[in-house]
């Protein structure tokens, strides 16, 4: 057990809360779990309860602290003064709002002290816009996990101009602890890492359906069944350096076919309307929108059972 019985605070039961939570108590630590709408953290206990058990009858559990055991590290905070001090930790996970975060972390702020680093979770707003007239921003920044954070182990750690190094030193080291992969971006940038990358994508499937080129399904058989494989195991550009002798005999060998056909991309598509809906019409043909929650217990197994396979893979 790593954490050693240290305290965290999650604001917020959502999904993303409920996994941070799993997450830390796996790795030993005392869990404190707030929600402004507290009849909800009843639920949000009993669903992580739940999934805690299934992923030990599954052998998936992560951490060696039994399912139980686990369970007994987390506990619901009827006041956010009791779910955050003395926390080494605090992790917020409430709505995409700048409002909102920033009379949270104003309320954050005047409860902890100036050992307590706050992170966010949000996955597009950078901490500079709601930290700014806080007396501990240099201890705050944003840990932006994938959904679902406990099968997905990315966490984007972006600082505020303001953000102390060791603040930003420190969240890398404690995400490594509880087994996520923390990667840090050196400044802000809007969409952050991943959402660019992952925008850049979508914006390009999206025309090539619009365009008549592929349908849906076929899409994400590219993704799945070409592309997936290899960035399951490696990064695109890791891919390109192995693809040839190095990065520079690849630029000399697909350089100019890359920016010739990069030229005939797609502009960036507007995400409603008629072919808004002509994709949905695709997608719920694929996955009905009642299969919804079937289908996505069904990606959590195949994510856990990629990470177990990665992990053996890299003994």
């Amino acid at each position: 057990m790593s954490g050693n019985g240290k305290k965290v605070g999650i604001v917020g039961s959502g999904l993303i809360g409920r996994s941070w939570a799993m997450l830390f108590a796996g790795a030993g630590y005392q869990v404190r779990l707030f929600d402004v709408v507290s009849s909800q953290i009843p639920s949000a206990l009993e669903d992580i309860k739940g999934q805690l058990e299934r992923l030990s009858a599954s052998g998936l559990l992560r951490g060696t602290l039994s399912a139980q055991q686990q369970m007994e590290l987390i506990t619901g905070a009827s006041e956010l003064s009791d779910c955050v001090s003395g926390a080494v930790h605090v992790q917020e996970c409430i709505p995409e709002s700048v409002e909102l975060k920033q009379k949270m972390f104003e309320q954050l702020d005047a409860l902890v002290d100036g050992t307590t680093v706050m992170c966010s979770s949000t996955s597009c707003i950078a901490a500079s816009k709601f930290t700014q007239n806080l007396k501990h921003r240099s201890r705050c920044l944003v840990a932006h996990p994938v959904n679902p954070p406990y099968y997905v182990p990315l966490v984007e750690l972006i600082p505020a101009p303001w953000t102390d190094p060791e603040a930003v030193t420190q969240t890398r080291q404690l995400m490594i602890e509880i087994g996520q992969s923390p990667i840090s971006l050196n400044k802000e940038m809007p969409g952050f890492a991943l959402n660019r990358i992952q925008y850049a994508i979508l914006n390009e499937c999206w025309y090539l359906v619009s365009e008549g080129v592929l349908s849906a399904e076929d899409i994400d058989t590219v993704m799945k069944d070409g592309l997936g494989p290899r960035y399951a195991f490696m990064g695109p550009l890791e891919t390109a350096h192995l693809n040839a002798e190095g990065m520079l005999n690849y630029c000399e060998r697909y350089g100019s076919t890359i920016e010739g056909v990069s030229k005939t991309l797609g502009p960036i598509p507007h995400w409603g309307g008629a072919q808004a809906e002509e994709i949905h019409r695709q997608l719920t043909a694929m996955v009905p929108l009642e299969k919804l929650q079937e289908r996505r217990a069904w990606r959590d197994a195949r994510l856990t059972a990629l990470a177990k396979l990665k992990k053996d893979a890299d003994k």
